[in-house]
């Protein structure tokens, strides 16, 4: 009886263990050039569900994640980043999204870093 009840609390713990690792970090790039850039793009990634944390470089183009994966992937997140204007290497935004960002982050213009500006 000793070793059954050994046996079901090692499987409880195995599962327990790994039903915690449901968040992952993730890194791809997004372009941008600017502060508000930084603003959309972050706010818009957080509002996907499961995105727990997002951060936007603005030097690198790199945004940072921690994300549900039982919630989202990496597409969903790319395919919000799009409606608002922002292209990733796998998902570019439409012309009327990017049409619809303000004048001063038309990245796909002129690429430099405007963060000093605004």
């Amino acid at each position: 009886m000793k070793k059954v009840i050994l046996v079901l609390v090692a499987i409880l713990v195995s599962v327990v263990g790994m039903a915690q690792e449901k968040n992952k970090k993730m890194k791809f790039e997004v372009d941008g050039k600017c502060e508000m850039c930084k603003v959309r793009i972050e706010k818009a990634a957080l509002n996907v569900p499961g995105v727990k944390y997002a951060i936007w470089d603005i030097p690198t183009h790199e945004l940072s994640l921690v994300v549900d994966e039982r919630k989202t992937n990496s597409m969903e997140i790319k395919s919000a980043l799009a409606k608002v204007g922002h292209d990733t290497k796998e998902l570019k935004a439409t012309q009327e999204a990017y049409d619809n960002i303000h004048p001063c982050c038309k990245y796909r213009e002129d690429d430099s870093d405007d963060s000093g500006k605004h």
